[in-house]
This record gives structure tokens, C-alpha cells and sequence, in this order.
């Protein structure tokens, strides 16, 4: 269903993902489907003497497999994966290696922290080594925009690129943003997406810090990303890259372009509250929720299904539920709401463009994913969460939000595409 005719329709024609599932979309999709966690013991530093010793690391990812060794060493693990999740998304939708029209294809990829472990390690061998030893692409591999660079370069996209930096509401936005370069006319190809991997003994330790993470799950770490139940303790904090090929609905179908979903609408806003907590009453989310469905036009009765920011934080899982049952009202308790961050943890940067995919995936699939670990509903997250099994739905419209540290929210709406 469409019922804004008259303007540009975006359409979504290609997919990609590196997660703590699997380095594909596919072994992302059956890991959800399968209620399995990617949440683990951190081996990539020693963790031992943090409260938290737990993540969503990605277990085997190989940057040769993707790009040049020379290459590979100058930019950040979070390009690299970039990178790889975009090759995997152009692929997917039938696109060359260079794009037919380069001046009307472009990028908006995004990322939270981007390449600050390479300025860690700069300021380690600064200290350590001196001056003599600081590599000349230190600074140039850890600026925010080398993701975008290198998927520009890769496929030769050299119409509009930027860079989206909205912490976790980032991948939703970008999907979002680079929607409103196609609907503008300045592209008609756009590779959006969201990418994160700095998993470093700081940022865990400084989640620690904040009282974020869940600490009573160390030796049982599948079990610790729980949104909505009540013993949940925090977020898992996690890496992983998602893409999305998105393009007008007249260039995929002049191609003969798979479609997956259409973007029915997008919206962000912001709190004003507080830096690190969520508003308590969810104003800022229904903000961003009630400007997406009007920029959609699509009735409350046609969202089936909710893809829940649901990071299993004591507050912001009560407050989502709060914004939805405001929102929708009795459809609160008619639509599905599920999180797949119980399964793969908080990718910050990335979060919200593997949510999306996963709104594209059960709108093609009729399939939803489900909440695992839930085992002690919260009476004040009161919806039907898919608790622990997937469940079949007939997806007409699903809803993507997205919250994050700064106030930051944004929502996405995609729909069952029909000519």
C-alpha cells in the first residue's frame, strides 16, 4: 500500500551484514530464526578484571577475504567490515563493482565511535615508542568518514557521500537521510548503512563505569542480553556492519531489481533531556515515531510489526513500551514487538541498519524474529514480545526505532512493496 503517490518511491533492493552471528545476512537471518545467541566471553583483550567480561564479538571475520592485506592494515576493523557488508548488499542486489552511472550513485554510511581504537593505539605508542614510531595514516584511519571512503572507492560512487554520527541511532538515520538524497533527485542509488567494532578494554570498561552493562552473566553469557524481562541488568555492548542498497522504485524496476521492502517514511528527534539516560516518559521517542508514520501516511493498523530499540536496560525498555502504548493505542497489543538485540547485543553505530534488515527480512519472509532470554515478564513491559520463538506474521509495515546516548532517536518505516 502507498498513499503518498506523488512522490519518489524508495525502494530497498539489497542486503548485507557481518554480526556475531555470521559474516552474512544469511547466517545473521538463521541465527535469529534459531533464537541463537552470538553473545560470548571478550577474547579480543583480557577482560578479567572488569565487572563485565562479556560481548557480541564477531568470531571470524577475515579482511582479506574483502580487501587488499596492504589495504586492509590502514583503516580501522570498522571499515573493514563496512566494507564488507556493503560488497555483500551491491552484490545482493545485482549491481556491478562499478556502479553504472557513478555521479548518481552515493553513500551515507554512518558509525558511533569509528576507528577510535587506532587513536588508542597511537597514544599507546606515542607514550611507549616515541614520535619516530607513529604511523602516517594514524589520523587519516581513525576520522569517523573511513568507512564511507572506502565503500565510495570500492564501487566508484561519486554522487552525494556523508557520514552519519548519531551514537546508537545511527544506522536507522542513515537509512533515513540517504532516503531523503534518492527522494531529492540527487541520486538514484544509495549504499546506507551503519557500522562498529571498538572493542576495547576502555569502551567496555567505561560502559562498566556508566552501570550499563549486565555483570551477573559472565560465565552464563548467552543469557545476558534479556529486553523487557525483568531481571534484565543492561545492554550488551557489541561490533557488526549492516548495508542496505536503496534505490528508486523506477531505476530497480527499469533493471528488473529484487525488492525486498519499501521506505514508507523516517523521522528523528531528540530528548533534551539528559546525556546518557532516556527520557523516563519516552517523549522523545514518540516524537520520532509519530513523524515517521506522518511522513509514511500509512495508518496506525498497518504496522504489524515493531523492531524495538529493546536494549534490555531497566529504563529504556520500560520507556519504548511506554511511547508504544501511547503511540498506537489498543494496536499496541494487536502488533508483534521483538528485539534482536537479545540475540546479537548492541552494535551501537551499526544497530539500527541490522534491525532494519531484519524489518526487510520479515516483511519478505512473514517471518518475526523473537526476544530471547525472556523468562520474567516485567509488568511494566506489557506487550507481545515473540518471547523466546519466532513467530509467523503476515508483514504488511514494520517499524524500526532506534535510541541512543545524547538523546539521539530516529524511526524507520518500511513496507510490503506493491506495484
Amino acid at each position: 500500500m502507498n498513499i503518498r503517490p506523488e512522490r519518489t518511491r524508495i525502494v530497498i533492493t539489497g542486503l548485507g551484514a557481518v554480526s556475531p552471528l555470521g559474516n552474512s545476512v544469511q547466517e545473521l537471518w538463521d541465527g535469529w530464526m534459531e533464537g541463537r545467541s552470538g553473545v560470548r566471553r571478550i577474547t579480543r583483550f583480557d577482560a578479567s578484571e572488569l565487572p563485565c567480561q562479556i560481548g557480541g564479538e564477531i568470531p571470524d571475520f577475515v579482511p582479506e577475504n574483502y580487501i587488499d592485506r596492504k589495504e586492509a592494515r590502514r583503516i580501522p576493523r570498522s571499515a573493514q567490515i563496512a566494507l564488507a557488508s556493503a560488497m555483500q548488499a551491491v552484490a545482493d542486489a545485482g549491481l556491478p563493482d562499478t556502479m553504472p552511472d557513478v555521479e548518481r550513485a552515493g553513500v551515507l554510511f554512518g558509525t558511533a565511535m569509528g576507528g577510535a581504537d587506532r587513536i588508542e593505539d597511537g597514544g599507546n605508542i606515542l607514550r611507549n615508542e616515541g614520535y619516530g614510531k607513529l604511523n602516517p595514516f594514524l589520523l587519516p584511519s581513525g576520522i569517523p568518514n573511513v568507512a564511507a571512503f572506502m565503500i565510495a572507492k570500492q564501487f566508484q560512487c561519486l554522487g552525494p557521500n556523508s557520514t552519519i554520527s548519531t551514537a546508537c541511532a545511527t544506522g536507522t538515520q542513515s537509512i533515513g537521510e540517504a532516503t531523503e538524497v534518492i527522494r531529492q533527485g540527487r541520486a538514484d542509488v544509495m549504499i546506507a548503512g551503519g557500522t562498529e567494532s571498538v572493542m576495547r578494554a576502555f569502551v567496555v570498561g567505561g560502559f562498566c563505569a556508566m552501570r550499563a552493562l549486565p555483570i551477573n552473566f559472565n560465565d552464563n553469557p548467552e543469557a545476558a542480553s534479556r529486553p523487557f524481562d525483568s531481571k534484565r541488568e543492561g545492554f550488551v555492548y557489541s561490533e557488526g556492519a549492516g548495508a542496505v542498497v536503496l534505490e528508486s522504485l523506477e531505476h530497480a524496476v527499469q533493471r528488473g531489481a529484487r525488492i525486498y521492502a519499501e521506505v514508507a517514511g523516517h523521522a528523528s528527534s531528540t530528548d533534551g533531556y539528559h546525556l546518557a539516560a532516556p527520557d523516563p516518559d519516552g517523549n522523545g521517542p514518540m516524537r520520532a515515531m509519530r513523524w515517521a508514520l506522518a511522513d509514511s501516511g500509512l495508518p496506525l493498523d498497518m504496522i504489524d510489526y515493531i523492531n524495538a530499540h529493546g536494549s534490555s536496560t531497566p529504563l529504556n525498555d520500560i520507556g519504548e513500551t511506554k511511547a508504544i502504548k501511547t503511540i498506537f493505542g489498543e494496536h499496541a497489543y494487536k502488533l508483534v514487538v521483538s528485539s534482536t538485540k537479545s540475540m546479537i547485543g548492541h552494535a551501537m553505530g551499526a544497530s539500527g541498519t541490522l534491525e532494519a534488515i531484519a524489518c526487510a527480512l520479515a516483511i519478505t519472509t512473514g517471518w518475526i524474529p523473537p526476544t530471547i532470554n525472556y523468562e520474567y515478564p516485567d509488568p511494566e513491559c506489557d506487550l507481545d514480545y515473540a518471547p523466546n520463538q519466532k513467530c509467523r506474521r503476515d508483514v504488511r509495515a514494520a517499524m524500526s526505532n532506534s535510541f541512543g546516548l545524547g538523546g539521539q532517536n530516529a524511526c524507520l518505516i518500511l513496507s510490503k512493496y506493491q506495484d
